[in-house]
């Protein structure tokens, strides 16, 4: 039940603490706005808690399942415990380090060359809570000789069945769940039903509620069966009062949201100039643009013209000459681009407008070549009406479908009205 170490021979011990653990009136800012590790021990500061969530993956604990670890935290917990007793320096008195069942003997092993080198102790005995708890308790007259021990702790739950005053250390047993898991799983079930709410629902909050309203069952099966829907009319009352006497009700901390204060006159100021000045800067690149459109548009329709009146005072040959070297097949076709040209350039100057007539995109504007004799044309040109007349058949076609369509539609939709009518 418990085991004894001594160290073989003297050792000049270091003075303790190894180590400083944090005082009472330290504050230290958030790890998140510092980047530092922060350790803290105890509970004598607890405003130092509130920078610390413990579902944060970055928080470290020196126990893992109830087994120590993480000797360097370890030595910080020490530290606490003997300074608050008092102890500055060697401890001179032989100590005994309680423990959980099946600790591993490596962990053990570590914490006695911890206490033997630094802290100098004499002797050391390794016990069990549950022994302990028991030994206490059979002196009382809680219990006999004969009984069973449940432990529920931080991380683990043990069970210790113990005869005749002796625990049956081969018979216990050990499960990894404890009181952080309940109430991890608290939270989860909260945070499930109440979604919108899971920012409020810390890990923090879960521990308060388990700790103030929850309670264990002595018979698990017939309690869950009170906060079900009864099968007999009967119980239906009964269950329904009993039901309703151990539920608990409880209202999230309303915060009411921070009044945004009016900006200043200063401020209303600043915007609109910045605004202003951002506007201007759109303004002067639109006229820029606009300036450079103006001045192609221009230089393009003055070469039309100037190829117009060439083609007025050339003879035929000279004339088909003059149309090769520009890529225009015809004069009608210089003709449309002039047209196009010169509504684009009213357009850009702003001086369109709204009478002027829209040139046909089916007429002779976009196919020339289609009435004009064949006889008056060149092979290229022959070629160049038959693809006209097949792009103009084409979209006279697909019009008169897209109108058809939107006939059938107009059509469908009143036979729709009037069925609803």
């Amino acid at each position: 039940m418990a085991w004894v170490y001594r160290p073989e021979k003297e050792t000049d011990f270091a003075s303790f603490p190894h180590t400083t653990p944090p005082s009472s009136s330290t504050t230290a800012p958030p790890p998140s706005a510092s980047g530092e590790t922060v350790t803290v021990v105890g509970d004598t500061d607890p405003a130092l808690m509130k920078y610390f969530d413990c579902t944060r993956s970055s928080i470290r604990s020196p126990f893992d399942d109830d087994v120590v670890y993480q000797f360097e935290y370890m030595e910080y917990i020490l530290d606490y415990g003997f300074d608050r007793l008092g102890a500055t320096s060697e401890v001179n008195h032989p100590i005994l380090m309680a423990e959980c069942e099946c600790n591993p003997s490596f962990s053990r092993a570590r914490m006695s060359e911890l206490l033997f080198e630094t802290y100098g102790v004499p002797s050391i005995a390794f016990g069990i809570n549950d022994a302990f708890s028991y030994k206490y308790n059979q002196k009382l007259g809680n219990c006999g000789e004969d009984g069973l021990v449940i432990s529920c702790e931080h991380g683990t739950c043990h069970v210790v069945p113990f005869l005749k005053g002796q625990p049956v250390l081969e018979a216990c047993c050990r499960t990894n769940v404890g009181g952080f898991h309940i109430t991890d799983f608290l939270r989860q079930l909260l945070s499930l039903k109440y979604p919108y709410h899971s920012a409020s629902i810390t890990w923090e909050k879960a521990e308060e509620l388990k700790k103030g309203h929850c309670y264990v069952a002595l018979d698990y099966m017939p309690e869950l069966q009170i906060f079900k829907l009864p099968l007999l009319l009967v119980s239906f009352k009964k269950n329904n009062e009993e039901a309703e006497e151990k539920t608990r009700y409880w209202q999230l901390p309303w915060v009411p949201p921070p009044k945004e204060e009016p900006p200043s006159e200063e401020e209303l100021a600043r915007k609109a100039a910045l605004k202003e000045k951002a506007g201007q800067h759109l303004r002067d690149m639109a006229a820029a643009k606009r300036s450079q459109k103006i001045a192609e548009l221009e230089k393009q329709l003055s070469y039309l013209e100037e190829l117009m009146e060439q083609l007025d005072g050339a003879e035929e040959h000279e004339a088909t000459a003059i149309l090769g070297r520009s890529g225009y097949l015809s004069q009608q076709e210089i003709k449309s681009a002039i047209l196009k040209a010169t509504q684009s350039l009213r357009k850009a100057k702003g001086e369109s407008n709204g009478n002027e007539e829209k040139a046909d995109a089916s007429g002779v504007d976009k196919y020339p070549l289609v009435s004009v004799p064949d006889e008056t044309l060149t092979p290229d040109q022959l070629k160049e009406k038959k693809k006209q007349i097949l792009l103009k058949t084409t979209t006279e076609g697909r019009m008169c479908a897209k109108q058809r369509r939107a006939e059938e539609e107009a059509l469908r939709e009143k036979r729709e009205e009037e069925r609803r009518s």
